[in-house]
């Protein structure tokens, strides 16, 4: 079974950042909900909820990894 990719799982060590920022910072949040929803949409393709081709999943998962990169870069400043 495919796991799953939330942030509090990939960022532990940013736990804390990721609830104020949700809170305080509008892009983040549009960031994070993105990212969310990215990762819920490529789960249910993986546990074969959902079909796809390979090619709209692997785009789904360059997105999410981009996406992941913005948010990383949030809560390192």
């Amino acid at each position: 079974m495919p796991e799953k990719h939330d942030l509090k799982h990939e960022f532990p060590e940013f736990d804390q950042k990721i609830s104020e920022l949700k809170v305080s910072d509008a892009h983040f949040r549009k960031l994070f909900d993105e990212y969310h929803e990215l990762d819920h949409h490529i789960h249910r393709i993986e546990n074969d909820s959902e079909p796809t081709t390979d090619e709209h999943l692997n785009e789904l998962r360059r997105k999410r990894v981009h996406t992941k990169d913005e948010l990383y870069q949030y809560l390192i400043k």
